[in-house]
């Protein structure tokens, strides 16, 4: 059994060799790295690639109506009870009366078997050559859902992202707040000690420290909560320790001044994958009234068979001959009637086109709402949060001074305690309205088709 003593002076080396192995397994992810990693392993986008791979069996699967279809029949039977048919009474006997009974021959033979080789080769059929251009436009279809999906995750994490980096930094701040407190307490304790402040002066900063603590520990979960939202965006597992190297700086809120004014006014509707998935849902619709026109149309197939049978009285199939047969054609299929159905199917059609026509309007104007809120959004959010740095900058400067009045004898407890407290309220607007600008970047990006450009 190891000794106390020896465990007891294990233990630190053991907690660094602990936190020192947490830290190793902890993968760091950049915004674009936890965004690559998030369209790896995001289960939504993966069923769409599995929905593309689909599309390639649908594709070769149209195609091979038009390759030759190849069979091969072997029919074995055995006739228990002959059938018969009845013949004139006169039939190989001219003797006989007009009535006497008709003859009962037996029709078939007791044992029977027939083999063949059928070759059929479609060699025109209009609807089926429609069918391979549509088909390419299904393929073209499933890829874009690909992109589409890839879309909803960079703008999920991306979000995420920034609600990590935004309540870790409240958290910093809170912990920097609680410390200076700490020390104004331990500074007031003193003053109070030498019989210059009373003892309610301690108990309203304590009250305040606490008020913070509680505020600190609540952004704690949040930042622990923002960590599971991420990790879910990104498909990670909920227990995997995971860490950020990015962090926001006033960088980044430059980079969003000298985007606004470099945008173009002008964007092309294109450059959003709903548009273009509408683009290609139309051509589809369109494609299925040409489909049901081209049905008015004649088929045309040609066919041969090869093969050999055999009749017996007794079994003997594989020992007697067999006999050889050939059959070679064309089949024409010419549509002539058919109660209207392909001139309602054609109309309902019609109308799809017409829906997807006037969605695509709604659509039209939709993007051009997106990305005039988003615009509004980020000129609004830079303007405030330059009012909000410039409040919190006041507020940084009114704590100094009311800690310099009270520590000289000039001010009091309760307005040093006020000047906390308008911090601590500067503080939470400032990374308010920076996280609203952050998220509205990412709209206005998702709004131009522009996120996986980013």
């Amino acid at each position: 059994m190891i000794p106390k003593t020896v465990l007891k002076r294990a233990w630190p080396l053991i907690g660094l060799w602990f936190v020192a192995t947490q830290a190793f397994a902890q993968q760091s992810f950049t915004l674009q790295e936890a965004i690559s990693y998030g369209i790896q392993k995001n289960v939504s986008v993966k069923n769409a690639e599995v929905d593309a791979e689909s599309a390639n069996s649908r594709i070769g699967e149209i195609r091979s109506i038009g390759l030759p279809q190849v069979g091969a029949s072997l029919n074995l039977v055995h006739n228990p009870i002959i059938q018969r048919i009845f013949l004139p009474p006169t039939f190989g006997n001219p003797n006989a009366g007009p009535d006497d009974p008709p003859i009962a021959a037996k029709f078939g033979v007791n044992y029977g078997g027939a083999a063949s080789l059928t070759v059929n080769q479609l060699l025109f059929s209009a609807t089926w050559l429609l069918g391979l251009k549509a088909a390419e436009a299904y393929r073209s279809l499933a890829q874009k859902q690909i992109t589409q999906s890839k879309l909803m995750v960079v703008e999920n994490v991306s979000k995420a992202y920034y609600g990590v980096l935004i309540a870790e930094e409240r958290a910093t701040i809170l912990n920097l707040n609680i410390g200076r407190l700490d020390s104004l307490v331990r500074e007031t304790r003193i003053l109070n000690q030498n019989g210059f402040v009373e003892k309610i002066d301690i108990d309203r900063l304590e009250v305040q420290v606490n008020n913070l603590k509680t505020e600190r520990q609540k952004v704690q979960n949040l930042v622990e909560l923002s960590y599971y939202l991420l990790k879910f965006q990104m498909g990670i597992k909920l227990d995997e320790p995971i860490a950020l190297a990015d962090r926001i700086t006033e960088q980044n809120v430059a980079l969003i001044q000298r985007d606004m004014l470099n945008q173009e006014r002008s964007f092309n509707y294109n450059d959003r994958i709903e548009y273009s998935l509408l683009k290609d849902q139309k051509n589809l619709a369109e494609m299925d009234v040409t489909n049901v026109r081209r049905q008015y149309l004649p088929t045309i197939a040609a066919f041969g068979t090869y093969g050999y049978n055999i009749g017996l009285e007794k079994f003997r199939i594989f020992t007697n001959p067999w006999f050889n047969s050939a059959t070679v054609g064309l089949a024409f299929q010419v549509p002539i009637f058919d109660g209207f159905q392909k001139k309602y199917k054609l109309q309902q059609n019609q109308f799809t086109v017409k829906k997807i026509d006037q969605s695509m309007g709604l659509l039209e104007q939709s993007i051009d709402l997106q990305v005039k809120s988003a615009s509004v959004g980020i000129t609004n959010g830079l303007e405030t949060l330059k009012t909000q740095k410039r409040n919190l900058e006041l507020s940084q400067e009114i704590v100094r001074v009311s800690k310099i009045k009270y520590k000289s004898g000039t001010g009091s407890n309760i307005e040093v305690l006020n000047a906390e407290s308008s911090l601590k309220e500067s503080q939470t607007n400032y990374f308010a309205a920076l996280y609203d600008l952050l998220l509205s970047k990412v709209d206005l990006d998702k709004a131009r088709g522009q996120l996986l450009l980013k």
